[in-house]
């Protein structure tokens, strides 16, 4: 098991490993119907699409139906989740788009075709944004408990992006590097109002006015209704209706029934939950999303040699910032998001949580990932691969969260939901590329020391393994500034970290993270790579 630590030989070790995995990096075009599962560590392909977001909007709501968050509100959430999944994945293969990914509340997709027609394929990514507006409008739940239907907003943006999948032992995830699916992103995220929202450099495409402000203007109906007749599609809404009804009479929504897995996550195997075999306790959820990488792509992205230094860049920094979380502090990677990592960590029993010692690790954990990113940066730099000017952002917040997999038999996806989940990404996302902040009830239950540094902002710049320990142990900014100096002193040709902090410490084995955050069996899925 984990040793709950970070050793920086340990760490530079590893680093080197994920650094020779990519050694040979190949950028392809993507052509018709290129199939996109399960490429390599070293192949990317260059792909022309249109970006499509959906968010839904009142997945608070569904988490805040009682004061406490109990069993009732994350089991209706994820029915909720559950219901609208499906549909959209069932809209998805009918208009022939690729599911990228759909992580809890938000879907990721492109449309790639018609080939060779960029207007074709922004009105055809309109008109499924529409159809699943249209849908999940339709898809609440009459019950004893009934469910309301998803608030929708979608953001949508085309241009170039590199397609590449990262993960292990077969079961692969995808992500598209760029700036299209970073804008598409977000519009959909960019606020509380339900719509389409789209680029200006999408809109100038179709021939639509350019607007001031393109997160509060929403397509207009008649734009959307020209979109629907250029595209054509061969669903309707009564068409995805029908068929979802089928599906669910065909596989119904099985109730969530939870238990609590024994600390630590590191050992649980989400590849064998269900509804009916879900885990649900208080737990930290940790966000670790990678600033600064949306434009370090789009400037590298027409050339070859360039695109390869991204593939590099992004393989090692993802494989290392989830082998902190996994292999020294024993928390388990729910999955990659674009350039993001979401995980959960967990110290105490089968039947209690220790609050303050999960909240203690999970802080650790994220100095480590600090520490471990500088490092990768740095060995990067030596093999003379370009790495740009790249950060770390880091959000943390603890609270109950439910974790399962939703969707169809053979092709079920992973879900970690809950308040805490949620106020983590939040956290991650005030940061700038050098921050870490935590939400209040890491806040709470942190160690004295830690709260020092963080203070009532809850906030801190250059927050990194050294830090952490030397506050733990109790040593005084005037006594790590001695510290510094006398081994600076001692040290002529030391590597100093990018943020000039010294760097951690050294020694020891570890273990290798597993699965992906894809489906079950990778030979049963909808179209593109999910």
């Amino acid at each position: 098991m984990a040793s709950r630590n970070w050793k920086r030989d340990r760490a530079q070790e590893r680093i080197r490993g994920w650094v020779n995995e990519v050694s040979k990096v190949e950028i392809k075009e993507y052509h018709r119907d290129t199939d996109l599962t399960g490429l390599g560590n070293g192949v990317a392909y260059r792909i022309d699409g249109v970006h499509l977001y959906v968010d839904i909007l009142n997945i608070n709501e569904m988490l805040g139906v009682t004061d406490s968050e109990g069993v009732r509100a994350h089991s209706r959430t994820l029915r909720f989740l559950d219901r609208h999944y499906r549909a959209v994945r069932d809209i998805l293969k009918d208009v022939d788009a690729i599911q990228v990914d759909f992580h809890n509340q938000r879907l990721h997709a492109v449309v790639a075709k018609p080939y060779g027609d960029e207007a074709g394929r922004i009105h055809k990514a309109v008109a499924t944004a529409q159809l699943i507006i249209d849908v999940l409008a339709r898809t609440g739940e009459n019950s004893d408990d009934p469910l309301p239907a998803a608030k929708v907003r979608a953001g949508i943006d085309s241009g170039k992006a590199l397609a590449v999948n990262n993960g292990r032992r077969g079961n692969r995830e995808p992500l598209f590097l760029g700036e299209p699916a970073n804008l598409a992103a977000k519009r959909s995220g960019g606020g509380a109002d339900t719509g389409i929202y789209m680029t200006n450099t999408a809109r100038a495409v179709v021939g639509w006015s350019t607007v001031k402000d393109e997160d509060k203007t929403a397509l207009t109906k008649g734009q959307i209704e020209q979109s629907e007749d250029d595209a054509d599609l061969e669903v309707t809404a009564d068409d995805v209706v029908e068929d979802w009804e089928e599906g669910l009479a065909n596989q119904p929504l099985g109730s969530f029934e939870f238990t609590r897995h024994t600390p630590p996550f590191a050992d649980l195997d989400l590849e064998t939950l269900t509804p009916a075999n879900s885990r649900r306790q208080e737990s930290t959820s940790i966000y670790a999303d990678i600033d600064g990488f949306t434009v370090y792509v789009s400037d590298r992205i027409d050339d070859d040699e360039s695109a390869k230094d991204v593939v590099r860049a992004l393989h090692v920094l993802r494989a290392e910032l989830d082998a902190v979380l996994h292999a020294d502090f024993a928390g388990r990677k729910i999955r990659f998001i674009g350039d993001c990592v979401h995980g959960v960590l967990i110290e105490g029993t089968s039947q209690t949580t220790d609050d303050t010692e999960t909240a203690q690790n999970a802080m650790l954990c994220a100095a480590a990932m600090r520490s471990s990113f500088e490092e990768a940066i740095t060995i990067l730099e030596e093999e003379g691969i370009d790495t740009g000017d790249l950060g770390i952002q880091i959000g943390l917040e603890h609270g109950p969260t439910a974790i399962t997999r939703l969707g169809y038999k053979g092709e079920r996806i992973r879900c970690c939901i809950s308040r805490a989940v949620l106020r983590s990404e939040d956290e991650q996302r005030r940061c700038k590329g050098n921050e870490t902040a935590i939400g209040p009830t890491t806040y709470k239950y942190s160690p004295e020391a830690f709260r020092t540094l963080f203070g009532d902002s809850r906030i801190r710049e250059d927050f990194d393994y050294d830090e952490a320990t030397e506050a733990l142990a109790g040593k005084t900014t005037s006594q790590k500034a001695a510290s510094a100096s006398a081994l600076a002193s001692t040290l002529p040709s030391a590597q100093p970290s990018r943020l000039g902090r010294a760097p951690a410490s050294a020694a020891a084995a570890f273990t290798l993270p597993a699965q992906a955050a894809g489906p079950t069996n990778p030979n049963k899925v909808p179209a593109g790579f999910a």
